[in-house]
């Protein structure tokens, strides 16, 4: 399957990725230059990674820590920039480390150029995860 262009079409097929826990290809996704941003990450917590290497780094290990089943309740909304998106979803899973089940509830800001994500500002709850089992996910050993 071609990669989609346009962004609602390359955030949903990111979401598949995840599913499959083809990290490789979900990060692959990304502009070079693209940054991820984390507005409410804890003190320790890498608050912008730039580069596509720093996503690889940060997103190598996902599926070790959080066992992703499914994206219910996905919703994408249209901006006045074509190539920005919001995204209001939940994801539900398993934390791998506790067996303990995941809930997270994300909006995401991503702006797509030329078929590749540049910006992705992830408004999640870290602290969810810290008495799950998944704390050291993103934390200080990033």
């Amino acid at each position: 399957m071609a990669t989609p262009v346009q962004p609602a079409e390359l955030y949903r097929h990111g979401l598949r990725l995840l599913l499959d826990k083809d990290i490789a290809a979900w990060v692959d996704l990304w502009d070079d230059e693209g940054v991820f941003e984390f507005p409410f990450a804890p003190d320790g917590w890498p608050r912008r990674l730039e580069g596509k290497a720093a996503v690889r780094d940060y997103m190598r290990d996902y599926p070790d820590h959080i066992d992703l089943h499914d994206f219910p309740d996905v919703q994408i909304h249209q901006t006045d920039a074509p190539e920005t998106i919001v995204v209001e979803m939940r994801g539900v899973g398993l934390l791998v480390r506790s067996n303990a089940p995941f809930y997270m509830s994300y909006i995401a800001v991503v702006s797509v150029t030329n078929g590749r994500i540049t910006h992705y500002r992830d408004y999640w709850n870290p602290l969810a995860l810290t008495q799950g089992g998944a704390a050291d996910f993103a934390g200080k050993k990033r």
